[in-house]
């Protein structure tokens, strides 16, 4: 992990981007303590379909029945 401080990584941004973006934890401190972690930005992933296991799935009559007392510890 890549710990650099507010100062330095106004002057090297670029590169710590850069090595953000190759897997590389980076931190940016203020004061000697972590203040920012810089991260890879990610595309949301496509939208759920719901409904795609419509007649796929069975729950028991009994899923929601009382739990026995010997369960209830």
């Amino acid at each position: 992990m890549r710990q650099v401080n507010i100062q330095d990584a106004k002057s090297t941004l670029a590169r710590l981007v850069e090595a953000a973006l190759a897997g590389e934890q980076v931190v940016i401190t203020r004061a000697g303590k972590p203040a920012v972690q810089l991260v890879p930005y990610r595309q949301p992933g496509r939208k759920r379909k719901l409904g795609t296991l419509e007649g796929r799935m069975r729950i028991a009559e009994d899923f929601d029945a009382p739990l026995p007392d010997t369960a209830l510890i």
